[in-house]
């Protein structure tokens, strides 16, 4: 497909949610296991049937109060399968809706939270090959964006050229091919992928990554991706629930207070001061709220009457290094 083409298709994205640029993410809502703080009581039920339940729940309240981006991926569990059942039960049109899916990750948990192992990456061309079908049948007209789940520099998958040969033809297909990205070399792999081209077209036109007050590192790179044109997603604003909950063992004392002065000076939450200070933030489309319960989603949703000191935003952020090895010790729960 022509790069005017894809030109056009990012547009009509962002003219899609443009009365609502925050997008629910199925991680917390298509699986009974997960990286964020309270999932655990967040959802007490983990049966098929009353997770199904409640991600339809959740889906109802989230089209009700305008979100119109919802993403998942292949290891969310049946967050694919929940969401497209969904779709056609509320007689969604594809044209209403932009839903993005990654591959890269298999779901080896078995429906079980306290598994020794939740997903495995395979970052190969077979199981791009295998997982890209699998998105088609179950979402077909409806998926939009297909990223790679966790790029990394580390995984080779941007210089193996099978599987970017396999991403072009996706893109043929007048599906937008993305990457999300992870670690503290984030930076690094969006410069890199921001490199891939074939004929003078990019090959990833989106590009979610991790934002948040702690975590700032790719900001610079992220404002590039944008303005060449690119569509910005960002993903863990809440940093996994270390940001809503301020729990002393995951975010440091400095941090804590600075948090809770800022809250106290905008009148936010925790979670809503993460949030509006990542829709402030110029290279920003699309911000992800993990929500799993419609309390948490409609506190996400509050929007302050002011714009948050971009200084005090910069103050918080941690060095990546450290940011990420916090990350790795979070519990599934």
């Amino acid at each position: 497909m022509c790069k005017k083409c894809f030109i056009v298709m990012i547009e009509a994205i962002r003219e899609t949610l443009t009365n609502q640029r925050v997008g629910l993410g199925l991680a917390a809502l298509g699986r009974p296991g997960y990286m964020t703080l309270t999932h655990a009581t967040d959802l007490p039920d983990k049966t098929v049937e009353a997770m199904r339940s409640h991600a339809f729940d959740m889906l109802d309240f989230a089209w009700k109060k305008g979100i119109r981006y919802f993403d998942v991926a292949r290891s969310y569990g049946k967050g694919e399968e929940f969401l497209a059942q969904w779709l056609k039960s509320r007689d969604i049109s594809p044209k209403e809706v932009v839903i993005g899916s990654k591959w890269g990750y298999v779901y080896t948990a078995n429906w079980q939270v306290d598994a020794e192992v939740h997903e495995i990456k395979y970052h190969t061309p077979e199981n791009l090959a295998r997982q890209w079908k699998e998105s088609q049948e179950l979402l077909g007209d409806y998926l939009s964006i297909y990223h790679i789940h966790s790029a990394t520099i580390e995984s080779g998958v941007l210089e193996n050229t099978a599987v970017l040969d396999l991403l072009f033809e996706i893109q043929s297909t007048g599906t937008v091919v993305g990457l999300s990205l992870t670690g503290p070399k984030q930076h690094k792999t969006l410069e890199k992928a921001l490199t891939i081209e074939q004929n003078g077209q990019l090959l990833f036109e989106s590009v979610q990554a991790t934002w948040n007050l702690l975590e700032q590192s790719v900001a610079t790179q992220l404002d590039k991706a944008r303005r060449q044109g690119c569509l910005i997603i960002i993903k863990e604003a809440m940093a996994n629930g270390r940001i809503a909950t301020l729990d002393p063992h995951f975010v440091t004392a400095s941090e804590i207070a600075t948090i809770q002065e800022l809250s106290a000076r905008y009148q936010l939450t925790p979670d809503q001061l993460a949030m509006n200070a990542a829709l402030q933030q110029e290279f920003a489309d699309i911000i992800l709220s993990g929500a799993a319960t419609e309390s948490h989603l409609l506190s996400n949703l509050h929007r302050s009457n002011e714009q948050i000191d971009q200084n005090s935003i910069e103050m918080l952020a941690e060095l990546p290094e450290a940011f990420w090895e916090t990350r790795s010790t979070l519990s599934w729960v």
